[in-house]
This record gives C-alpha cells, sequence and structure tokens, in this order.
C-alpha cells in the first residue's frame, strides 16, 4: 500500500507561517488591550500556535483510511487515564470504534530561555510517555493493539538554540554525545533516545527563525527525527489500523 504524505512539506510551511503570524497576533492583541504578559508568554497565550501542524496530523489521517475516525480536539475530550496520575491532556487524539488511534503532543520553544524550558520539555515527554504506556500496559485502554504516541516541537531558530552550550556535571561525567552540543541538537537527540527507548512512536523536532511568518521557512536537524519521518510513521500507523478496523 502507498501512503499518502498529503504534500508535506508544503502543509508544513503553511504551519510554520501560521505558528509565528498567531504569536505575533496574540502579543498586538494583548497590547492594544492593555493587558501584556512577560517575555515571551505574550505570544502563546492565545492557545492556537500549532493549529497547522494539527491540520496536517487531520489531513493524513483521512487520506490514509481513516475517514470516520473521531479526531478529538477540544479540551473538554483530550483527557485520557494515567497510571501515576488520574488523567493526561494531550493536544490531539484520535479514536475510531472504541480504539484509541493515536495520541499526540505538539510543543513549540522560542527564546530566550531555551536552557530551562529544554529541561522542563524533556521531562514532561518522558513524564508523559512512561505514564501513558504503564496505563496502557494496566489496560486503561481496553484490550487493544498499542496505539501511536508522538511527539513533536518546533523550535525558533536562534543564535541561542544554535550556540554550543557547555555541560556541567562535576561528579561524573555526562554522556559523549551531550558534550559541545546546542539546544537544538539536545532536542534532536532527546528525539532519537524518546523513540529508541518505545517511549513514542516517533518524535520530530523542527527549527524555524522568526522571519519564517512571511515563508513558513524551516529547517531539520537528522533525518532520524525530521519531518518526513513522523508524517511517515503516523500515515502507515493509520493505514494500518484502517486495514485491520476497515
Amino acid at each position: 500500500m502507498t501512503l499518502d504524505l498529503v504534500n508535506y512539506d508544503v502543509k508544513v510551511r503553511e504551519a510554520v507561517k501560521a505558528f509565528w503570524g498567531n504569536r505575533d497576533a496574540a502579543r498586538q492583541k494583548q497590547i492594544e488591550s492593555g493587558n501584556v504578559d512577560q517575555g515571551e508568554r505574550a505570544g502563546v497565550t492565545a492557545g492556537k500556535n500549532m493549529d497547522g501542524f494539527i491540520a496536517l496530523i487531520l489531513d493524513i489521517i483521512r487520506a490514509n483510511g481513516l475517514i470516520q475516525a473521531e479526531i478529538h480536539q477540544s479540551r473538554a475530550v483530550l483527557a485520557l487515564p494515567g497510571f501515576f496520575r488520574p488523567t493526561k491532556l494531550w493536544d490531539l487524539i484520535v479514536m475510531h470504534k472504541g480504539e484509541l488511534v493515536a495520541a499526540i503532543e505538539l510543543k513549540s520553544q522560542v527564546g530566550p530561555s531555551f536552557g530551562n524550558n529544554f529541561n522542563n520539555r524533556t521531562e514532561e515527554a518522558i513524564g508523559t510517555a512512561h505514564d501513558f504506556w504503564t496505563a496502557y500496559r494496566e489496560g486503561a485502554f481496553g484490550e487493544q493493539p498499542r496505539p501511536f504516541a508522538g511527539w513533536l516541537i518546533l523550535v525558533e531558530d536562534a543564535p541561542g538554540s544554535r550556540s554550543e552550550v557547555q555541560c556541567t556535571s562535576p561528579h561524573f561525567p555526562v554522556f559523549k554525545e551531550f558534550e559541545n552540543t546546542s539546544y537544538l541538537k539536545r532536542y534532536d537527540i532527546l528525539c532519537q533516545k524518546l523513540v529508541r527507548e518505545q517511549l513514542y512512536t516517533t518524535a520530530s523536532v523542527i527549527a524555524s527563525p522568526r522571519e519564517a511568518v512571511d515563508n513558513g521557512s524551516y529547517s531539520q536537524i537528522s533525518d532520524m527525527t525530521n519531518i518526513r519521518s513522523f508524517v511517515s510513521s503516523l500515515a502507515g500507523h493509520i493505514a494500518a489500523t484502517a486495514a485491520r478496523l476497515g
């Protein structure tokens, strides 16, 4: 079966333009209202920045056989049971015939605090996945095949994310792959390890500068974590589920 990747590169560029445009619109709206958040928070409180990526995912689901799938995007229906906590809100949930097909997290990070935010994103991603798969093992989603778990992050392409960062570990050496790496490279390593350790079916990082609001430009860090790998993995899972469930 040939997978349909729905001309993903064009749609990713549109999603990137929407990301930066929505941030700018949210910031301008706060300025006009006189109620401005501090720092970069002014650009994220609207909560719609990653909607272009959701649109891409919806196209992949429909194009690969699950036209009748229940695709949940509203906060009221995005909670899944956890094991270490009662529930976890995901960014997108796909259901079909009572089965959990996919759960996806869509994240972003804009400077200048790349260091603190990288650590927070890392801890969140690992904790969410561990909780999710433990809940699955314990039957929280019923008797069903392993669902798709996806994690995708857009990181601002800026000197702060591209520059090498020193590691400080006074008692034991850090793993060699982390030495003299940028935060973008660390996200690449994170995504690779999240997949290698089977915490996510696929994980991807893309980098984009603020100027991409005009042209949707973005870059990728490695073949293992690029956006094509993400959409291909998702399309394959959707097509297999469609063939199995009809």
